[in-house]
């Protein structure tokens, strides 16, 4: 089957489209529905008819966008109707909702004119935040969406003039930047001039192009002040006709320092690209097949080429999808009148800084695994990265306020939690932690600092000032490291060969001298910078560590529990993983150590792992699992989570509910758990879970994960005398920053214990 074929099967499987209206509040019981309708709805409405503006705040009015076509210029299709555009608009909405958690309607529109168009989305207001037009033919685009900016109170956007115009310009902005060409001397060749050319062309000259630097082409030649008095182009091209003479693309394109396409493709020929300035920044957009494809454009330019084209298998893909989420996003957070220069701009702006910035392994290996560097393959962020939304949002937001068009303010120190609960609850769990590591940020060591992945958390924590990093490895290949990935620090870093670490080896001898090892054994173990980094927190030079990135969980585990050890009030460690779903948290134990604990090990891991998710600001509710329901069946197999649970809740010093045995499902229902066991010691269900043993509950946390659509977070590493935590081997940049995190917070606990 080909793309076609399977896009057919896509849309047609049942149910049928790509959207759906889901329920946002409980609806199971009469209650809930005389709440949802009549007659507690009417409370609501009494509301909104006093104050309007309450319609923010009792409706779904504030992240609901309109996206309104008359399919008159439908993607490559041109005008095939309303009706035929639907799957195009309902994509949209998809993209709306999964880049930045936006409701959509989508509304196919049959009208014969613009004024009509323009009647039909003014009489809908009431129902939206905002409106975004889409593939609307010009010139009529124009006139409807200057008269809506006009005439509504809300955002209008038209994306396919604004769009390329935004994603383009922060190229652009990058490109001059990498080729050390000023942005107010720049000579750029627009090939097209229909909505998107003359949008960018607007755009390019809010971010400083000057307008005698820019030169249209449209089907006719270069659009010149001649043509325009004569009337042969309309009033919005006239905006950019050129005092130059006469001529065709080629000879626009001669000497130029830009070449922007919006037209038709394959209309550019290496000779043309080859007689622009040298180092030229060519932008073949034209879908799907750019004016020139990205090979022969990128060899035919004289010096350095960037080329950014609108297809995802090159480098520096144009996509309007990392501009309009992030931007209604931002526009309808701060509740702006209308999306302005400045908001566009700022967009702009922000985009071209994400693209200087690490990029996280989740985005290098969804684009196929090859490094991702800042350069002239890579001028603009790639589409699924999901720090746009955190850096483009803002910036919106703060534009829409400082340039007066907000009708109110977000906290802007705190709106980014707020957008990654909108990705996901683990994303708002973890910043709980990473704000408290920044409070006090320690030093944490990496054991394995030759590893890639460890050299990039180490930047990330020291550029986020979450931790003060130290990398355990070959000083001169870390640092050579650290500058082949362009990370801009220079790392400390513990060698083998350093003085210091004789003394380490004289800490390490003492410790295991009675375990049977020798002083020279002492040293040579040195040499695994698991026992190095080990010794160094035993010692007090650093505060916590991490490894585990190139080796198996055991063989990482041992060095720390042989040199640190557990707690002094423990006995036994435990790894925990905190599972996230929409609306609630759990954390598993144990997950990665304990084989087979008795009711001993059960009684304190359930102490750890309480401990830990007090970490999280999480009040722990604690059930001792089982196949069995206090005491429906009793053998050996259930005494011990049954013995485990008892011992706790007869502890005084045990300051959260907890119980058990129980079954997973009588955990985590309430309706189970407070229905059928009203006498359990949990009133609301359980969010720390302990396993009876250790394949149950890695069996448990994987299929979560898995089928579940759980976020995880660790293992985490629970009951050490000093904070460790051991990642496992193919952990991401992120994972390794997050349990770095955790182990800042566990030293900040540890230090404030010590007071």
């Amino acid at each position: 089957m080909g793309l076609e074929d399977d896009a057919l099967e896509y849309h047609r499987r049942d149910p049928p489209g790509k959207l759906e209206i889901a329920t946002t509040k409980p609806t199971n019981t009469q209650r809930d529905l005389s709440l949802a309708y009549s007659p507690g709805v009417a409370g609501p409405c009494r509301e909104i008819d006093a104050d309007p503006t309450d319609a923010f705040e009792y409706t779904s009015k504030g992240n609901l966008v309109a996206v309104v076509s008359d399919g008159s210029a439908t993607l490559g299709l041109g005008d095939i109707g309303p009706l035929a555009s639907k799957p195009v608009m309902e994509g949209k909405g998809v993209l709306f909702k999964r880049f930045a958690d936006i409701d959509v309607f989508d509304l196919e529109v049959d009208v014969g004119s613009a004024e009509e168009m323009i009647g039909v989305v003014e009489a809908l207001e009431p129902t939206f935040g905002g409106v975004n037009l889409e593939d609307i033919a010009a010139p009529a685009c124009f006139r409807v969406e200057e008269h809506l900016k006009d005439s509504l109170s809300i955002p209008v956007f038209h994306d396919d003039q604004h769009g390329t115009a935004i994603i383009s310009g922060a190229a652009l902005l990058n490109a001059t930047d990498i080729l050390g060409k000023a942005i107010d001397d720049l000579e750029v060749v627009f090939s097209g001039a229909g909505a998107s050319a003359i949008a960018t062309a607007r755009f390019f000259e809010s971010l400083g192009v000057p307008a005698s630097g820019i030169t249209m082409v449209d089907s006719g030649g270069i659009v010149t002040a001649d043509r325009a008095a004569a009337g042969d182009v309309n009033e919005y091209k006239a905006e950019f006709a050129s005092d130059r003479p006469a001529g065709d693309l080629a000879e626009a394109m001669v000497g130029a320092d830009v070449f922007v396409g919006l037209s038709v493709g394959g209309i550019v020929d290496p000779e043309m690209v080859a007689a622009m300035a040298e180092d030229p920044i060519v932008f073949p957009m034209a879908n799907p097949d750019p004016e020139i494809d990205y090979p022969a454009a990128k060899a035919a330019g004289e010096g350095t080429t960037v080329v950014a084209t609108g297809r995802s298998d090159y480098p520096n893909q144009v996509n309007n999808v990392l501009g309009f989420p992030f931007i209604f996003r931002g526009a309808l957070d701060a509740r702006a009148r209308t999306i302005n220069e400045e908001m566009k701009v700022a967009a702009a702006q922000a985009l071209a800084a994400l693209a200087r910035e690490d990029v996280p392994d989740a985005v290098v290996k969804a684009y196929g695994g090859e490094a991702i560097q800042f350069g002239p393959e890579y001028v603009i962020p790639k589409p699924l990265d999901p720090r746009v939304l955190f850096e483009v949002a803002p910036a919106v937001a703060r534009a829409a306020i400082e340039s007066g068009t907000a009708r109110q303010q977000p906290d802007l120190d705190t709106y980014v939690e707020g957008l990654e609960a909108r990705l996901g609850k683990s994303r708002e769990m973890m910043r709980v932690v990473l704000n408290k590591a920044k409070s006090d940020p320690k030093r944490v060591v990496l054991a394995e600092g030759n590893d890639d992945a460890m050299l990039r958390a180490a930047y990330q924590l020291a550029d986020r000032s979450i931790a003060d990093p130290v990398l355990v490895g070959d000083r001169e290949w870390i640092r050579s490291s650290a500058e082949r990935l362009g990370l801009s620090f220079t790392p400390e870093v513990v060698d083998l060969d350093d003085e210091d670490v004789e003394r380490y080896a004289d800490r390490l001898y003492e410790l295991r001298k009675r375990k049977g090892v020798t002083r020279r054994e002492a040293r040579d173990l040195l040499a695994n910078g698991d026992y190095l980094a080990s010794v160094m927190v035993e010692v007090g030079d650093a505060d916590a560590m991490l490894t585990g990135a190139t080796n198996h969980y055991p063989s990482a585990l041992r060095p720390p529990l042989e040199v640190i050890g557990t707690a002094p009030d423990a006995e036994y460690a435990a790894g925990v993983y905190m599972l996230t779903f929409r609306n609630q948290v759990l954390f598993l134990a144990d997950t990665t150590v304990n084989p087979d604990p008795d009711a001993e090990v059960l009684t304190e891991i359930t102490r750890h792992t309480a401990t830990l998710a007090r970490r999280f600001n999480v009040d722990p509710r604690a059930a001792l699992l089982s196949y069995s329901d206090f005491g429906s069946v009793d053998d050996e197999r259930t005494h011990a989570p049954r013995e485990a649970a008892r011992r706790l809740r007869a502890d005084p010093e045990v300051q959260f509910p907890v119980d058990g045995e129980m079954q997973a499902d009588t955990a985590v229902l309430r309706e189970i758990l407070t229905g059928t066991y009203e006498f359990s010691a949990l009133d609301d269900p359980a969010n720390v879970l302990l396993f009876p043993n250790l394949e149950a509950g890695n069996i448990a946390y994987k299929l979560l994960q898995t089928l579940g659509g759980a976020g995880t977070v660790g293992p985490m590493l629970a009951g050490m005398n000093r904070p460790v935590h051991v990642v496992q081997r193919g952990d991401d940049v992120e994972d390794i920053v997050n349990l770095a995190g955790v182990a800042v917070v566990d030293a900040q606990a540890a230090k404030h214990r010590q007071k």
